[in-house]
């Protein structure tokens, strides 16, 4: 089988290797599509992933793909059923494991990170991770239901109610996600803020009742004149500093910010300490997907998810320098691999 192995120093090989076998309580995966995450562009930069990645190692972690074959004792799938993959794999054992937080787990490993992933034509997974996608769901759309589990997360950390008015920050595909999830959850007045024309279009084809660009000089206004006194919520999904600035500005009083994007290790903020104290803001953060992917699926399989508008791009194994570079274009919104 063909694998594009990560080896470190911005460096991708494909190689020639074995079709592995799965052992028990594992299945093999013939894999489908792949996509390129943000952590995925961070960890081809020298950055650290959810996990410490060590190469040489297959990354991918957003995938979807066919059971080709069940090991011993696996007897929820069988050889043909399509799949999406639940990447992240927590110790059990840890303080936060045991105490109901297995997201901060001490010794989490994930797939496409620490273990070979998506970027190849097959994938060994446990069974435990691998989650039964109606056949008739594109299998395109299966790949995305990591980012969708992780948006749940935040959206659970959110605490979105009925009538709300939502800002969401950033259009890119978790962006893009979050306004779909954010309209499933009651909101209504809802909001995203984004320069990027495309992405903007995308978003309110999405359901966002207004898309602003935050770099207009009239954007305050128009904001204003939309949602009034400001947003209940705000989801920060761009993960640079102007985006966290205006994602504080977007805040009327109580309102709560999710800082959701994924920033770099070094970034930091100046937080402005009296509209915290002025708004009584609450500030959360959201990591990964603890116990979401059930719910991703479901709503994958019931078709309450569009994802037409956010997959834009598509490669093969043998491009994701490519791929990743199209990730980090204002061209793209989401890039898919197909193994």
């Amino acid at each position: 089988m063909r694998a594009s192995t990560f080896l470190g120093d911005h460096t991708f090989e494909v190689r020639e290797v074995p079709i592995p076998t799965p052992g028990p309580g594992v299945v093999l995966i013939r894999n489908a599509f792949c996509g390129v995450c943000g952590t995925d562009v961070h960890i081809f930069h020298g950055e650290p992933g959810s996990a410490e990645v060590h190469p040489p190692v297959v990354l991918g972690h957003e995938y979807s793909g066919i059971v080709e074959a069940v090991g011993e004792g696996v007897s929820a799938l069988k050889p043909g059923d399509h799949v999406t993959v639940d990447p992240n794999i927590y110790c059990g054992q840890c303080e936060y494991c045991r105490n109901g937080k297995k997201q901060l787990c001490e010794h989490m490993e994930a797939i496409g990170v620490t273990r070979d992933g998506g970027f190849a034509e097959y994938s060994l997974v446990p069974a435990s991770q691998a989650f039964l996608l109606e056949p008739r769901l594109p299998l395109e759309f299966g790949a995305m239901a990591e980012p969708v589990a992780c948006c749940i997360h935040g959206i659970d950390r959110a605490q979105i109610d009925p009538g709300d008015t939502v800002c969401i920050v950033g259009g890119g595909a978790i962006g893009l996600i979050m306004v779909q999830l954010a309209k499933l959850s009651g909101a209504a007045k809802l909001i995203l803020s984004e320069p990027n024309a495309l992405r903007r279009e995308a978003g309110l084809k999405l359901g966002a009742d207004l898309a602003l660009d935050p770099t207009a000089p009239d954007a305050p206004e128009q904001f204003a004149a939309f949602a009034g006194t400001g947003a209940d919520v705000v989801i920060e999904c761009a993960g640079n500093n102007q985006a966290v600035k205006s994602a504080f500005g977007y805040a009327k009083k109580g309102a709560t910010l999710v800082l959701f994007s994924v920033p770099k290790v070094d970034a930091q903020f100046p937080v402005p300490l009296f509209d915290v104290y002025k708004k009584e803001l609450t500030i959360k953060g959201s990591f990964v997907n603890p116990d979401t992917h059930a719910r991703a699926v479901a709503l994958l399989n019931a078709g309450l998810l569009d994802f037409g508008p956010i997959i834009t791009h598509r490669f093969a194994l043998d491009q994701l320098p490519e791929a990743i570079a199209m990730q980090m274009s204002s061209e793209s919104i989401k890039v898919i691999v197909e193994a």
